[in-house]
């Protein structure tokens, strides 16, 4: 008979002894009234990269979207199924959050499959390398560069998908005006899986500069 995993049913124990009992009434409160998180987080899927644990989050904080390599496809009002759009309407629309951040990491998978032109489909959908797509001018750009070592390359299109994500997010109309308006924030951010570091992206250069914390 299929069995449940022994190691998730013995970290839910310890979260029901530990962190639930910790924030019993908080997640009350969360049941009876709802959530109203002011931050998106859209980021990796990768187990490594856990936006909740990397900021130190509470129950209710984080409204927050994983997916391969953190990325926002553009705005395609179609009849396809869009499951990233479909959480930043909800985030944006219903949940009004005031900031949107777009995390990358050090040492992505997706980033790195990008930059390999010979890399194999998975299987015959190809699901990964057509998401990576997003990014194929950028990767080809990047690939290009003879001085930059593979991992330089790899740093590099981490970084630039990060931007262009945030391109992404201001051809959806909403979070366009909201933006215009005062209303909502854009940023970037990069975690170095290796050193726990965190890089911040300026809004005005775009450069990603390590915040005083």
């Amino acid at each position: 008979m299929q069995r449940f995993p022994d190691t998730l049913l013995d970290g839910y124990r310890n979260f029901m002894s530990g962190r639930y009992a910790d924030a019993r009434d908080r997640y009350k409160t969360l049941a009876e009234h709802g959530q109203s998180p002011s931050t998106l987080v859209i980021a990796c899927s990768d187990s490594r990269a856990a936006p909740e644990l990397i900021f130190d989050s509470g129950p209710g904080e984080l409204f927050v979207v994983r997916n391969v390599a953190n990325m926002v496809p553009p705005y395609e009002p179609d009849s396809n199924f869009h499951a990233t759009s479909a959480a930043l309407e909800f985030a944006v629309l219903a949940l009004k959050v005031a900031n949107i951040v777009v995390m990358g990491h050090g040492r992505c998978g997706g980033i790195r499959a990008a930059l390999d032109p010979d890399a194999e489909p998975l299987s015959p959908g190809d699901f990964i390398g057509r998401w990576m797509s997003l990014v194929r001018p950028a990767a080809e750009q990047i690939q290009s560069n003879d001085v930059m070592t593979p991992g330089e390359r790899q740093t590099a299109l981490e970084r630039v998908s990060i931007r262009n994500s945030i391109d992404n997010l201001r051809t959806f109309p909403e979070i366009k005006a909201r933006e215009e308006a005062g209303e909502i924030q854009l940023h970037g951010a990069w975690f170095d899986i290796s050193t726990g570091e965190l890089w911040v992206m300026d809004a005005e250069t775009r450069d990603f500069i390590r915040p005083d914390v």
